[in-house]
């Protein structure tokens, strides 16, 4: 009785299942995709192509050009110790003296003060000096030996009182040892004479005008008027 029990609980019971044989594999889930994160990926990389186009671009609009690196007195010129070159973006609305053109314009005088770190433009220059904000323009009426010979508009000298009277043309008059007989350290050309073929160069009285501080200028108009002047000139390298 117990063995017919047996075999039939065990014709009852149901089948196991079938296990998958080693060859068959389940299925993989398909993989997420994320077009965004591609899009911007791709984005991110023109972004930075245009950045790089725009850096190309900008750096072949620039122009190399002077900047003053010293102070520029009214009526000084630039030269190699006062100056250096810079780029600036290009603009054709602005008159930026281009670095190849410095030689040039050494021979040109500020027309007021340049502070240094200034990016020269050609409007601070001119060939021609005038009496400008705290400067006083004084007429000079010199003999020879009074001038140095070959002295021109826009050069820089020095005024000194001559303690022979700078009379009669004499060649010989100078200034004296004495600190005080310094009248103009700067002083710039503005006018000079202009000779005729057959004019000998000192011959004769010679009309200068001068650009001077103002400060300066009752004591030089003095100094003039009795024919106590003495000019140097003082080279364009010594005027900073």
């Amino acid at each position: 009785m117990k063995i017919q029990e047996r075999s039939g609980a065990a014709h009852g019971r149901s089948a196991p299942p079938a296990q998958p044989s080693v060859g068959d594999r389940l299925p993989t889930p398909p993989r997420e995709r994320k077009p965004a994160l591609a899009a911007l990926a791709v984005l991110l990389i023109l972004v930075g192509a245009l950045g790089a186009t725009m850096l190309v671009l900008q750096a072949g609009d620039r122009i190399e050009v002077v900047q003053v690196t010293k102070d520029i007195q009214t009526g000084e010129s630039v030269n190699s110790s006062n100056t250096t070159s810079v780029l600036v973006a290009e603009d054709a609305a602005v008159n930026y003296v281009e670095w190849s053109q410095r030689s040039t314009l050494e021979s040109y005088k500020a027309k007021s003060t340049i502070y240094a770190g200034t990016v020269v433009i050609g409007d601070m220059f001119s060939k021609d000096v005038s009496a400008t904000e705290g400067k006083t323009l004084v007429g000079l009426s010199l003999k020879a030996g009074q001038f140095p010979s070959g002295i021109k508009q826009g050069d820089t000298v020095a005024a000194y009182r001559v303690t022979d009277g700078g009379s009669g043309g004499n060649s010989s008059a100078s200034a004296s040892g004495d600190n005080n007989s310094l009248l103009v350290d700067k002083a710039i050309v503005t006018a000079v004479p202009v000779a005729n073929d057959d004019d000998i160069v000192g011959s004769a009285n010679t009309a200068y005008t001068l650009a001077v501080d103002s400060d300066v200028a009752p004591a030089l108009a003095q100094a003039a008027a009795n024919s106590q002047v003495v000019l140097v000139l003082v080279p364009s390298n010594s005027s900073n």
